[in-house]
């Protein structure tokens, strides 16, 4: 049995479908299993990762663990996992977590996410993705309004990966031990601009779409109204001060599945409905 967290996310849910279609017993931590839409064979499952003690039915039997970081008990969770019986653990990390920085509120969240799993004694794999290709369905909103896509950080290419590869190197790595000990560092196989994206974007679409970039100052403001300033200042730390390296393309998913990476066409073809919902006003 393998247990996903976070799985109707965008990884998650990727994880639950690549397991059930393999044939293999999954079951998936959710808020609510009612609503939840899961592929058949997949057991949904409640519980609070911020409260381990919560996770003892879902926790039963289960041999094969992904976990999503920065819970508040990150050693109380694993150790209640390796009380239960798991054996390995697949953590979704990121690229910051190799900085370190524990003044950077992103870094912080994934070095000591890694530390408290290096430290369970149970065996372990750490995904360290960079962008995820679904974060363009953030411009959704703007898209509803008009063919105008503002970004910040504008001036920086990113190897975003799509949602659909991490978790099939997740599902590699929970059902081969030939992954434990592993850093494996995640990222699509081309660095795109912003512009780059909405231009393919607007070629999937068949709309004249175009990007603006934020000033920084503009960027902070919109950010701010979303998220903690201790995010949007690490944010800034990564982008602007360029403390964190999301365009150097890693071979590590052709490696490991044995084909390229997909690329931001295919997943812009994949999720073209959801943008094709949004009307211009």
């Amino acid at each position: 049995m393998i247990l996903v967290t976070g799985a109707t996310g965008n990884v998650g849910s990727e994880l639950v479908a690549a397991l059930a279609s393999a044939g293999r017993p999954v079951r998936a931590l959710v808020r609510d299993p009612h609503r939840a839409t899961l592929p058949a064979g997949a057991e949904p499952v409640t519980g609070d990762l911020n409260r381990p003690e919560s996770l003892a039915g879902a926790l039963d039997g289960v041999q094969g663990l992904y976990l999503m970081p920065g819970y508040a008990d990150m050693p109380g969770l694993l150790a209640r996992a390796r009380d239960a019986g798991v054996r390995h653990v697949v953590l979704l990390s990121g690229g910051s977590a190799a900085l370190e920085d524990l003044g950077n509120a992103v870094s912080r969240y994934m070095t000591l996410s890694e530390r408290a799993v290096r430290e369970s004694g149970l065996a372990w794999t750490f995904l360290r993705p960079r962008s995820f290709m679904s974060n363009a369905l953030r411009w959704l909103p703007q898209l509803e309004a008009g063919d105008v896509v503002r970004v910040p950080f504008a001036g920086v290419p990113v190897a975003a990966i799509d949602p659909y590869d991490i978790a099939a190197v997740a599902a590699r790595a929970l059902l081969s031990g030939e992954h434990e000990g592993r850093i494996h560092e995640l990222t699509g196989s081309r660095a795109l601009l912003p512009a780059d994206q909405v231009a393919v974007l607007a070629g999937v679409l068949g709309r004249d779409l175009r990007c603006e970039g934020l000033t920084n100052s503009q960027a902070r403001a919109e950010m701010e109204a979303g998220m903690p300033v201790e995010y949007v200042d690490a944010f800034f730390q990564f982008f602007v001060d360029g403390t964190l390296d999301e365009t150097t393309v890693h071979p590590t998913v052709e490696d490991v599945l044995g084909r390229p990476p997909r690329t931001f066409e295919q997943w812009a073809q994949d999720h073209a409905d959801a943008f094709r919902q949004t009307r211009k006003r």
